[in-house]
């Protein structure tokens, strides 16, 4: 059984997060797959421009730092968006991620975008996938040595949450890979729609124009679902092409395919942060209110077993009614209940983790071994 280990947000002086963040890779052997003159993909998730729920700098810090302590190469990574945005550019992305704070000044290590200056530096890798039988994976984090994977949980309104899976299905893929992860999903306008044109913004096709009520062309429209969490007014619902686990299972054999060859040789581990439990991803450019209180931080060599862990603390907890379960009418749900699904009612979130373990990308079966003395 895997052992995925654990710290709480609970500190004092001289045992702080960041010193409990250096505990914890000791325990979980993290940097133990580094050697001497590797260069290390740290793999990120940078944040839309205004997204303030993103992984705190000093966490990224420490772990560059010990990578840097195996005398490895360290540099921050991330692929290119499909939506528009600030990152759907390498120029655009590395300004964002400055803006974020991950600078070199902050966190000692470069960054990197993964699929270069527009998307369009990839590999095709080969799986055996129930829905696919190739992947886009950008070229930079294949190339690198050995790649250490850093993920903020949190919800997510097409995929019920984002963990290690997603970090890995949707950022390590070209944003070519991202369509296809995505054309399964066709947004609809309803009609709390107040014209505001702000969903123009976000479309990368033009695929939005405005008469009484926004409209979606469908036969322009490639799924990205950008245009469903940018609306303020809750006027545009993922309306699924297909079968509701599709993006999902894709996004399974996604994740898979951009680690294949490193699991193999043992050169990959991950760390996530369950802090600033939002509802929705970082693309977003806000942060809402959390829906649970922090629960901590968990590392495994398994991202499976590592998400699975998550998913469960998550719903083990109370949750928050000042914020989006609040406005779902739930008061203050009860510790047991599943979180993501009151806040994405349509969306059943362990399909990932079901067929990311039928993929043999780990096992949902974990050991919690928590380091809280």
């Amino acid at each position: 059984m895997t052992k995925v280990y654990f710290v709480s947000p609970r500190a004092k002086a001289g045992k702080g997060l960041v010193d409990k963040l250096r505990r914890l890779i000791k325990a979980a052997g993290t940097v133990d797959c580094v050697e001497k003159g590797d260069l290390v993909a740290v793999k990120m998730h940078f944040g839309e421009r205004g997204n303030t729920a993103t992984i705190r700098p000093p966490f990224v810090g420490a772990v560059v730092e010990e990578i840097r302590r195996k005398e490895g190469r360290p540099f921050l990574t991330d692929s290119n968006t499909l939506y528009r945005g600030s990152r759907s550019n390498a120029v655009d992305h590395m300004d964002t991620a400055m803006e974020n704070g991950y600078s070199y000044a902050t966190v000692k290590a470069p960054v990197i975008i993964a699929d270069g200056l527009n998307g369009k530096e990839f590999r095709n890798v080969s799986i055996r996938g129930k829905r696919l039988k190739e992947a886009k994976i950008a070229a930079i984090p294949l190339d690198a040595d050995a790649m250490i994977v850093l993920s903020h949980f949190k919800g997510h309104e097409m995929t019920g949450f984002g963990g290690a899976i997603k970090n890995l299905a949707m950022g390590l893929a070209s944003r070519s890979g991202k369509l296809v992860q995505h054309q399964d999903v066709k947004p609809e306008v309803n009609d709390k729609c107040k014209v505001c044109g702000k969903c123009l913004r976000w479309c990368p096709v033009d695929a939005i124009s405005l008469g009484e009520r926004a409209v979606i062309a469908g036969e322009r429209c490639i799924g990205c679902g950008e245009c469903t969490v940018t609306c303020p007014h809750k006027a545009i619902a993922v309306n699924w092409k297909t079968d509701a686990g599709l993006l999902q299972e894709k996004m399974a054999e996604y994740a898979y395919a951009s680690v294949k060859e490193k699991r193999e040789k043992g050169k990959v581990t991950f760390i996530n942060f369950v802090l600033d439990v939002t509802p929705e991803c970082d693309c977003c450019s806000w942060s809402d209110a959390p829906i649970v209180p922090d629960i901590g931080i968990l590392a495994s060599d398994d991202p499976v077993a590592l998400d699975q862990a998550c998913y469960d603390l998550v719903n083990q907890a109370p949750g928050l009614r000042d914020g989006r379960l609040g406005d779902a009418g739930q008061g203050e749900p009860a510790a047991g209940v599943d979180k993501f699904r009151i806040v994405h009612p349509s969306v059943d979130g362990t399909i990932q983790l079901r067929h990311a373990e039928e993929m043999g990308l780990g096992s949902r079966a974990y050991e919690l071994v928590s380091l809280e003395e």
